[in-house]
């Protein structure tokens, strides 16, 4: 199994509307042909984020609990 960091699950969780880990690395896409050129740390996480769900299978995907926890 991917072992995401905080920031990555709670990155999935807000664009996890599909349900599916391919609508997800999808949705990932699109909101990173979005970012400005001076959002490199939000790019650098979602690239990480998105090198680990396509590494992935869908049976691992389905067993992530994707509950946004924001109290760190």
């Amino acid at each position: 199994m991917m072992n995401f960091t905080f920031e990555e699950l709670n990155l999935m969780c807000i664009y996890n509307s599909g349900g599916t880990r391919q609508e997800l690395i999808s949705a990932l896409r699109e909101m990173s042909g979005y970012l400005e050129a001076d959002e490199t740390e939000l790019r650098d996480l979602t690239t990480s984020a998105l090198a680990k769900l396509e590494g992935m299978s869908d049976e691992d995907f389905a067993a992530l609990e994707l509950v946004p926890d924001f109290a760190e």
